[in-house]
């Protein structure tokens, strides 16, 4: 290999994380060739740091919390987890941080892998940094993808460097379980993590700056599920925020805006995401280093037609599944443009990423499940839709009775008044994330109420929801 080797292909993608590789695959599959990059693991965030470690943290979690709700079993479970065994299945899931599987799988597909650091050096072209200092230039006849995703977003305090503290990288990846840990934050790393090392011995203390958790769902779920931490053992503090952090003898010091000092072994700031996009050469064609970058529905950057970005970097839905689906998008406009055919770019085409502004699935697998799709009521209303919410206690459904004693949960669909079809549906309790695929159908699919009467729900199964909930809509 020369220092300035250059290759071309049809596409080359930075990023090989689920986004990236799917849209590797989509134009691999279209026939185009395809060169990926990447300067870490193959995989990417999701596999190694993120969705599947943290999964794997909170399933003995939660599978023990349900059997404690389940007579004849809850006395069999009421002692601690193996922590030492649920860190072990948490390290299997990552493959022990070694990617050798997923490269197999790029390979299987025909694209090639470039170990290194890429950068766009101009249109069309990516310069790749090897871990031996050699560069190699790749240049792409049709498309550069960005897939390079997000990373955690620290606040700016003074001194907090020297206390080095978790991130949602250190939280899932963690070798042991610390005795004392502070959270700061009350999104979705926020409340998964404070659910994970609560039950696994460490006394959480969460600080939540705003009024609740998960300010993105309907309120109530935030409630809920902080009910549920704080009954657990978490000390739930909202509207608190941090204004000092140090580390003193190894002991961490928060310093809150009343002045209080809360002590810890460790602490998380689980405070947001900023775009992987300050290194990656967006200067050389016109853009700001460190931006997100804003696309249209196919997933291609404003100005520039041969430059897409995709997953976090768009900033469009934050979520592993949702930037594998424009992924697909991506991929196939890549190959329709690529070949000359027709995009298919109206709302629900081949060609249109539709379901970010209207059908963005989630679950939250906290103890209790919250699990959302579409728009939130609030959502509903600022977008001029008329809307009306419809609730019911998951509790006065027969299946939810037989999963748990004493379930507890709630249901909300938000119902266009004017379509009669719905923007929203979020579901808290035990085991709702499997439901809420049903209700991304309905909603994506834009089902009339009239026909989802006649989707007639298993009985006993949670999923009878769906009937008290189009009888409560009928009813009122």
């Amino acid at each position: 290999m020369t220092e300035t080797e250059t290759n071309a292909y049809d596409v080359v993608v930075l990023g090989a994380g689920p986004v990236g590789e799917n849209v590797a695959d989509r134009t691999r599959a279209a026939g185009l060739t395809t060169a990926v990059v990447e300067s870490e693991l193959v995989g990417g965030e999701c596999s190694y740091w993120a969705c599947m470690p943290s999964k794997a943290l909170l399933r003995p979690v939660i599978a023990r919390a349900d059997a404690r709700r389940v007579p004849g079993l809850r006395q069999s479970v009421q002692g601690p987890l193996d922590a030492a065994a649920v860190l072990a299945h948490r390290d299997y899931y990552t493959s022990n941080w070694k990617d050798d599987g997923q490269v197999g799988w790029l390979d299987s597909i025909g694209a090639d892998l470039y170990r290194g650091h890429g950068r766009l050096t101009g249109s069309r072209t990516v310069t790749v940094t090897g871990p031996d200092g050699g560069e190699r230039v790749l240049t792409a006849r049709h498309a550069v993808a960005v897939c390079t995703g997000s990373r955690a977003a620290l606040p700016g305090l003074p001194g907090l460097d020297a206390v080095k503290p978790w991130t949602s990288r250190e939280a899932t990846s963690s070798k042991t379980v610390p005795g004392r840990l502070i959270v700061i934050g009350g999104g979705v790393v926020a409340t998964e993590m404070a659910t994970v090392w609560q039950a696994l011995g460490s006394k959480v203390t969460l600080l939540v700056r705003g009024k609740g958790l998960l300010p993105r769902m309907e309120p109530f779920a935030g409630e809920l599920i902080a009910e549920a931490l704080t009954e657990a053992g978490a000390d739930v503090r909202t509207g608190t925020s941090v204004e000092a952090v140090t580390r003193e003898n190894g002991t961490v010091v928060a310093v809150t805006g009343t002045g209080e000092r809360i002590e810890a072994d460790e602490i998380l700031f689980a405070t947001g995401r900023a775009p992987r996009t300050d290194d990656i050469g967006l200067e050389s064609i016109g853009l700001d280093p460190g931006s997100w970058l804003p696309v249209d529905d196919s997933l291609r950057v404003s100005g520039h037609d041969w430059l897409y970005a995709v997953g976090d970097v768009n900033h469009r839905a934050l979520l592993t599944h949702q930037g594998k689906y424009q992924a697909r998008i991506a991929g196939a406009a890549i190959a329709a443009r690529a070949t000359g055919e027709n995009l298919v770019s109206e709302p629900w085409g081949a060609h249109a990423a539709t379901a970010d502004h209207a059908a963005v699935p989630q679950v939250v697998f906290t103890d209790p499940e919250a699990a959302a799709v579409g728009l939130s009521l609030a959502e509903a209303e600022q977008a001029g839709h008329r809307v009306k919410a419809v609730d019911v206690d998951l509790s006065t459904v027969s299946g939810a009775g037989l999963y748990a004693d004493g379930y507890q949960g709630r249901a909300r669909m938000v119902v266009d008044l004017e379509e009669e079809i719905l923007r929203g549906v979020t579901l808290v309790g035990p085991g709702v994330g499997e439901l809420i695929h049903s209700a991304t159908i309905a909603v994506a699919g834009q089902v009339p109420l009239s026909r989802l009467w006649h989707a007639v729900p298993s009985y006993p199964t949670i999923s009878e929801v769906w009937l008290r909930l189009l009888e409560a809509y009928r009813d009122a």
